[in-house]
């Protein structure tokens, strides 16, 4: 960037009272979408609250969301318009409260939002949906599905029953889609009777994070490192989602699901296939989706003759977190007794010509000692040093960071400035995304919304990626059902289980803690 085209870009924004910057006149930087309406099922819930409607209110800040457009929540709540837009500025007020909120701005946004109260398990209020709709037919319809899976189907055939699912609308399934592969499979062919693949978006907002599509352009746009991505120069990679809060909140959800079904299935599992995919041939949905399927299909079984060595579930006890005491798993969830594991670390392999041999180790937990996303590339040693014993020389590392701050670091060596003999230093070559992008880039659920609504398919896994995620989950849990694998308990604040370092050490390896 010229550095006129800078002040360009920078005289655009505004700092917020809070340091953010935000979009003034977005019209060079976002290109608008056509009109459309969007009605979220689960209007109230967390996700519409926190994650939804303000990812339509910034889009509509920055210009892409006409005034033609439509965004209408739903759900069981018996509540007015007003009483539903008072409860959604509230939660943003809440949600966001280093950001100045723009009366001017969220009263337009306002006139674009209305309420309807739906008991979806009931065939007996569509009908006041539909008078909130669109009665032309012209706008593109999006049904959001912020509610839990086992209600997709209802609402998909209430919706078909209503004449409401024309050929303009499409669907968006949120995660976990279903508990095993059966149920899964259950849920698309019920959603499939009704939507076609090509209108169904299954979202997982990871894909959505500006860090993990970066991951294709850092592998194929530069001839640097794409030649070194595979088994000859690789020693082993890491994928890590660690969150340091608890389960409260969700305890009965997420006692009955644990973290393999909760974050291995869909997010760490959609990270090992952008790192470990062959290049597509385009950008094209289709042509991404497949490549990502062989990664799936070529993932090494996990079943009770290697579960114990391959895998290690955990759950936390009471512990520190930045420096105050937290809750144990059970307090947390309100139970008496569970075996839920809350952390879980995986010895995965891809069996195919570029990966073989090659340890991949994924993890995540909560109540961890930071909230950090990241995946590692740690490369192989160098094949001798010419420095002499006393000045090691360590490995090359390149850390992509998805949370909590977007970054691309490429660890190397150097020789450390001054006197006295030759000493090396390590290093970070540092792409960091608030560092060098001075624009406000729309967050995961900004850019998936606007890609539902102009068709783009890409960030969206379709079936067979589902169904091919739970095939090998499934493994798993069936493997430790099995041998009667039970939870190792770590203090929250830690970095889990201690079985999870001997998991790595036996293949000659350690977790990275890269600052």
């Amino acid at each position: 960037m010229t550095k006129q085209s800078a002040k360009t870009s920078s005289a655009n924004y505004r700092k917020t009272s809070g340091g953010k910057r935000m979009a003034q006149d977005a019209g060079s930087a976002f290109v608008p979408v056509e009109p459309f309406e969007i009605v979220v099922f689960g209007g109230t819930g967390d996700l519409a609250r926190r994650k939804l409607i303000p990812s339509l209110y910034h889009r509509f800040c920055d210009g892409q969301i006409s005034k033609k457009s439509r965004i209408i929540g739903a759900s069981r709540s018996k509540l007015t318009r007003d009483e539903y837009l008072a409860k959604i500025k509230e939660a943003y007020q809440s949600f966001n409260p280093e950001v100045t909120l723009s009366d001017t701005k969220w009263n337009a946004f306002c006139e674009l939002l209305d309420y309807v109260a739906i008991d979806v398990t009931s065939s007996k209020d569509w009908s006041e949906l539909g008078k909130k709709l669109d009665a032309s037919k012209k706008l593109i319809r999006v049904f959001y599905l912020a509610m839990p899976p086992a209600l997709f189907a209802n609402i998909c055939q209430g919706l078909k029953a209503a004449g409401l699912a024309h050929k303009q609308s499409r669907v968006v399934l949120e995660k976990p889609l279903g508990h095993d592969f059966k149920s899964a499979d259950e849920i698309n062919e019920a959603v499939g009777q009704v939507f076609s693949e090509k209108r169904i978006y299954r979202i997982d907002h990871f894909l959505g994070k500006e860090t993990v599509q970066n991951l294709l352009v850092l592998r194929f746009g530069n001839v640097l490192l794409e030649p070194l991505w595979n088994r000859d120069s690789i020693e082993h990679i890491e994928i890590t989602v660690a969150e340091s809060i608890g389960a409260g909140g969700r305890g009965s959800y997420y006692d009955k699901s644990g973290a393999l079904r909760d974050m291995v299935q869909n997010h760490l599992l959609q990270l090992l296939c952008l790192t470990m995919m062959e290049a597509p041939g385009s950008t094209a949905a289709d042509d991404l989706r497949l490549e990502k399927i062989k990664v799936l299909r070529a993932l090494a079984p996990i079943t009770a003759e290697n579960v114990e060595e391959a895998t290690v579930r955990g759950q936390y006890v009471k512990g520190k977190v930045d420096g105050e005491m937290a809750p144990d798993y059970l307090t947390d969830v309100e139970l008496e007794e569970s075996d839920a594991e809350t952390y879980v670390a995986i010895h995965a392999k891809v069996d195919n010509w570029r990966w073989q041999g090659v340890p991949i180790y994924i993890r995540t937990g909560k109540r961890m000692r930071t909230r950090r996303s990241e995946i590692i590339i740690q490369f192989k040693p160098v094949p001798h040093s010419i420095f002499g014993e006393g000045t090691p020389v360590n490995p090359n590392k390149l850390v992509i960071r998805l949370q909590p701050d977007e970054a691309v670091n490429l660890w190397m060596e150097i020789k450390e400035p001054g006197a006295g003999g030759l000493r090396l230093k390590t290093l970070p070559l540092n792409l960091s995304y608030a560092d060098n992008f001075t624009v406000r880039y729309p967050d995961a659920y900004e850019r998936l919304l606007m890609d539902v609504v102009r068709g783009n398919l890409s960030l969206f896994m379709r079936r067979d990626e589902v169904e091919a995620a739970w095939t090998w989950c499934d493994g798993i849990l069936n493997a430790w059902e099995e041998v009667g694998q039970a939870v190792s308990y770590y203090p929250a604040g830690s970095d889990g289980p201690t079985g999870a370092e001997r998991m790595l050490a036996q293949q000659g390896d350690e977790w990275s803690d890269v600052k």
